[in-house]
């Protein structure tokens, strides 16, 4: 079975909540001619205004374009994105500053902010990371200093009530929705993120090879890392939400022995179960 909270622990480099000097805003929005005049209906999907563009940097060196999405826990508010993104070691990826974009007008989208990051405090890192019985889990959790956040800025976070209650609830070949920024590529303008179809692809609520994801059947690209991957859901009331939030997308998927002249990639990715969140963002971790 997946990774409950109850099998996967925490393994956070540092504790604590983050001070303004780790996090700091600039307003680099514009109002353009053709904004999204109109638009405050529509901005409460978390599909959309939970998803931010995450751009890694070694001091002033740009290095990465990933993806990320906020996650909302009582007062506490998250980025989430994959741990590779933030470090891995086999390939030298080590960035000490991330960046991440806001909207900060529900009515005209072409006008945004940037939240600066810093990863590390003293040498230690400020991100949680989780491991369980398969070994280190490719999600990472880091709190973000409200604070800091730019003024009036438009975010709709995912939360708990968003994680699915059974492993019951979707089948393989059930459709899934993957939004994020493959490559680096999404709405200049509007500053929003594209949304690949996607499917199940492996028994949901089984863990695959013995880690903790399953396979989506999806197109995806580099810059996708950190995406939400999510199933619609029919809501039992105007207040539940639509979207529930079943995994985060790592990595594609394939085998060492294919013939990489003669076969096609296989087009499977993996995705970690979401609730390894609630072992990330829990108080004392």
């Amino acid at each position: 079975m997946p990774s409950h909270p109850s099998d996967s622990s925490a393994t956070a480099p540092a504790a604590g909540e983050l001070g303004p000097s780790a996090q700091h805003s600039s307003t680099v929005a514009r109002a353009l001619p053709h904004g999204s005049d109109g638009a405050g209906e529509r901005v409460a999907d978390p599909a959309l205004f939970g998803v931010t563009r995450v751009l890694t940097f070694a001091g002033s060196r740009g290095l990465s374009s990933a993806s990320g999405f906020f996650f909302e826990r009582g007062d506490r508010l998250f980025l989430v994105t994959s741990r590779h993104v933030l470090f891995d070691a086999p390939s030298g990826h080590a960035p000490d500053r991330i960046e991440i974009e806001l909207h900060t007008d529900p009515r005209d989208l072409s006008r945004w902010a940037t939240l600066s990051i810093l990863l590390y405090r003293n040498g230690v890192a400020v991100w949680h990371q989780a491991r369980d019985s398969g070994g280190e889990v490719d999600v990472a959790a880091l709190e973000l200093d409200r604070s800091a956040l730019p003024e009036g800025c438009v975010v709709h976070a995912f939360g708990p009530q968003h994680l699915a209650v059974g492993f019951d609830l979707f089948e393989v070949g059930d459709r899934l929705a993957i939004p994020g920024f493959p490559l680096g590529f999404f709405d200049t303008v509007h500053h929003l993120p594209v949304v690949r179809q996607a499917s199940i692809a492996s028994y949901y609520g089984v863990r695959f090879q013995g880690l903790g994801f399953f396979l989506t059947d999806a197109r995806m690209h580099r810059g996708s890392s950190g995406s939400p991957v999510l199933a619609r859901v029919n809501p039992a009331g105007p207040a539940a939400p639509g979207w529930c939030l079943v995994g985060v997308h790592s990595s594609r998927m394939d085998m060492a022995t294919r013939d990489s002249a003669l076969d096609e990639s296989l087009g499977l990715n993996c995705a970690w179960y979401a609730d390894v969140l609630l072992t990330l963002t829990a108080r004392d971790p």
